[in-house]
């Protein structure tokens, strides 16, 4: 099964159809009257559907056991052709396409199996996926829009020389994944004017779009970043690192103690985050690309619903 843990619980969202057709027009009309002999074709593909759909993990090795919101199964009489229609919904880390397909396959199944006493030439046509919405592939449309980033590495360590640099290394594989490009990459000590400076700098003269800090965010005595920048920020944005600090406290009990801040200085969005490589690695997955929308509205484009 593939890793999905660095993926974050959103809504998702699928539709499924199906197609069943018969040889005799007279099926339908048998359908219709609820006159099949094994009983009511809608009625009970729908209950064999929604079981279908709550067990597709149990019966294709390589889907997620995941749980399932919303389901509806919507059968109709289009012409000489049944219409199957699968609709499922989960909260979850991925999607439900597999289970609106699985759906529609064993809702069409049972028909097959409901008909074919009473019309040997019933079959069942394509199954395919009709749309599918949620993750990241959703937000695909953040992507781009010219985002320019700057990052600094705050480490006493690393600007001495005595330690090679991976969380910055790991933030710039990150932005480049999402097409932002990364016009500024600097390492300074753990040092209040420092920090100031690259702020003043990167909001400044060599403005730029995005400025993330990584380093100084923890509780040892040199760890000052979160004091340094908040003062400087126009607007603290507290829901940023709020869903950075729970992403990480699902995988280990110590993101608690992390006191990033994000905010807005000018048009320059600022983050703070953790010195460790998997700090800085799981923040970025927490936040990107959902947090690119900042620039969306920026540049006066709505909402999406």
């Amino acid at each position: 099964m593939n890793d999905i843990t660095r993926k974050i619980n959103t809504r998702r969202q699928a539709t499924a159809e199906a197609f069943l057709t018969v040889s005799d027009p007279e099926t339908l009309e048998v359908i219709r009257r609820r006159e099949v002999p094994k009983g009511d074709v809608f009625e009970m593909s729908r209950a064999a559907g929604l079981l279908a759909i709550k067990k597709t993990s149990d019966v294709i090795p390589d889907c997620h056991p995941l749980p399932i919101e919303q389901a509806s199964i919507h059968s109709s009489i289009e012409g000489e052709v049944i219409r199957i229609e699968v609709a499922v919904q989960s909260i979850y880390r991925t999607g439900v396409e597999v289970e609106a397909m699985h759906g529609a396959a064993i809702t069409a199944l049972t028909m097959y199996d409901m008909l074919k006493p009473i019309d040997k030439g019933v079959e069942i046509g394509s199954i395919r996926l009709v749309s599918k919405k949620g993750g990241k592939s959703q937000f695909r449309d953040h992507v781009g829009l010219g985002v320019r980033a700057g990052i600094v590495v705050c480490s006493d360590s690393v600007s001495a020389g005595g330690k090679e640099d991976k969380a910055g290394l790991a933030i710039r594989e990150h932005l480049e994944q999402w097409e932002v490009e990364v016009a500024h990459y600097m390492i300074i000590p753990d040092e209040p004017d420092a920090i100031g400076r690259q702020v003043e700098r990167m909001t400044g003269d060599k403005a730029v779009d995005l400025l993330l800090f990584t380093g100084g965010t923890g509780l040892s005595p040199r760890d000052v970043t979160p004091e340094t920048i908040r003062p400087l920020l126009d607007r603290e944005i507290p829901g940023i690192m709020e869903a950075a600090r729970q992403y990480g406290q699902e995988r280990t009990p110590f993101a608690m103690l992390s006191r990033g801040v994000a905010g807005m200085k000018g048009n320059t969005l600022i983050l703070t985050l953790p010195g460790s490589t998997n700090g800085a690695r799981e923040t970025m997955d927490a936040l990107f690309p959902y947090v690119l929308h900042i620039f969306r509205v920026a540049q006066g484009m709505r909402h999406d619903g």
